[in-house]
């Protein structure tokens, strides 16, 4: 399937798409977690959702990764109940067939807008039909759209053509009403005073080479206007507000790994930007928090903890970007996925994982050399540990891979960072569909 976010007859928009040229449109399990995905960002921004549906449903030889559990493809269609209660409409265009449990995805939609020759809806197809009850018919006498929009109204509007078919539907989206939009501070968007394909030569191809993330802020914002927060505390990272694209937004950046200060400063940073209802923007390349017999006892897990209560608590919306390295704990307290941001993206030089390849190689050769001492044996000699380094690093380096990410949906997809600033611009616009709650405002209990 196909998805994504743009404007449509004026206004922001989801749109999913089948791809019948894969499989007849067949619904796999990465097909089901991405539409749920999109159908949650559908509801945490208040979006249209225009489906084009051309899909023979199920693809059978894995039906039990898609249909029986809780995050299976059945809650594609629970959550279309809760959008409808939600008021947020769903227009579907049939193109192709809507096919077995896919033909309930017109049938729950708002507005349903069917192509006649090509597009059917039914739940059991000519070849089923026949096996079933001996009766021999046509899929257009079966489910066509002369049927569905005379005889048993679960279709709407008669298309001519596909193309017919998406201006009735450019047509609806037209005429939605338009939601009550969230107010934060605006002024007029100006471009940054720095070119953006400077970010090629910035950001070096490992991510173990420090780069300052204030040079990523200067091409992404307003006038490359950027008033710092703390700037001599908590220097690892920098916190700000900034305009993009007219918007007001509270950045944080990494400039090393998180040390006590810079977890206390980020979060008193959120704490501001969601009393304010001031968007916040995390820009991650993050090795994780300090660790070391000094900083346990400094209290590093207790700060730590602060930020990331502080992160998961707040009510405004989130954005983060994967800029660099995102690793262990320090992945939670610039925003992960876990931690609910509307968005989350990846440039391709981005690695994720719970360290390093390197790290994670010597940790568990360090732990096979204490059972061999504690065993009574030697420790791995040099080139064992070598042979047994690198398998574990290889992994470790693919699993962490940026594109490896995005074929697992652990990110919303990988961006051009050159394009980061428009995409994030359409991200808060979207995003401001939905209303700022600050009911919810506050946090749970700080370790002190």
């Amino acid at each position: 399937s196909r998805a994504g976010i743009g404007r449509v007859a004026g206004r922001e928009a989801l749109v999913l798409a089948n791809d019948p040229m894969i499989k007849g449109g067949t619904i796999y399990p990465l097909g089901v977690k991405k539409t749920l995905r999109m159908q949650t960002i559908a509801m945490e921004n208040r979006l249209p959702v225009l489906n084009l549906a051309d899909s023979g449903g199920a693809f059978l030889p894995m039906q039990s990764e898609i249909f029986p559990d809780i995050d299976d493809g059945g809650r594609v269609f629970y959550n279309q109940a809760l959008m409808s209660k939600m008021n947020i409409p769903q227009i579907t265009a049939v193109l192709g067939l809507c096919t077995a449990g896919g033909a309930y995805l017109p049938a729950m939609s708002d507005h349903v807008v069917h192509v006649k020759g090509t597009g059917a809806i039914f739940l059991g197809g000519p070849p089923l039909v026949k096996a079933a009850t001996g009766e021999e018919v046509s899929a257009e006498e079966l489910g066509g759209a002369m049927m569905h929009c005379q005889v048993s109204g679960v279709s709407d509007y008669y298309a001519e053509d596909d193309a017919h078919a998406l201006q009735i539907v450019r047509d609806i989206t037209a005429l939605l009403p338009e939601n009550p939009k969230a107010t934060i501070p605006t002024r007029p968007a100006i471009d940054p005073l720095y070119d953006a394909r400077d970010i090629y030569g910035i950001v070096p191809e490992k991510v173990s080479q420090p780069y300052d993330v204030r040079q990523l802020i200067a091409r992404m914002v307003d006038g490359s206007e950027f008033l710092e927060f703390k700037e001599l505390y908590g220097p690892t990272l920098v916190c700000g507000w900034a305009y993009l694209h007219g918007y007001q937004v509270g950045l944080l950046g990494n400039n090393g790994i998180l040390f006590s200060d810079s977890a206390l400063k980020a979060t008193q940073f959120i704490q501001l930007c969601d009393r304010q209802g001031i968007p916040l923007v995390f820009l991650q390349n993050i090795n994780g928090y300090m660790i070391g017999r000094e900083y346990e006892r400094g209290g590093i897990t207790k700060d730590g903890h602060k930020m990331i209560n502080a992160v998961a608590t707040s009510t405004v919306p989130k954005f983060t970007v994967i800029v660099g390295a995102s690793f262990g704990a320090g992945n939670y307290g610039m925003c992960g996925r876990a931690y609910g941001p509307r968005f989350l993206w990846m440039w391709p030089n981005a690695k994720i994982g719970v360290m390093g390849g390197e790290q994670a190689a010597q940790v568990l050769i360090s732990v096979k050399n204490d059972q061999l001492a504690r065993e009574g044996q030697q420790t791995m000699p040099a080139e064992m540990q070598e042979a047994l380094k690198q398998p574990i690093m290889d992994a470790t380096d693919k699993e962490g891979n940026a594109y490896y990410s995005t074929s697992n949906l652990w990110d919303d997809g990988i961006l051009d960072p050159i394009k980061t600033r428009d995409v994030l611009g359409l991200a808060i616009a979207a995003s401001l569909n939905a209303p700022l709650d600050h009911r919810d405002q506050g946090h749970g209990t700080f370790r002190m």
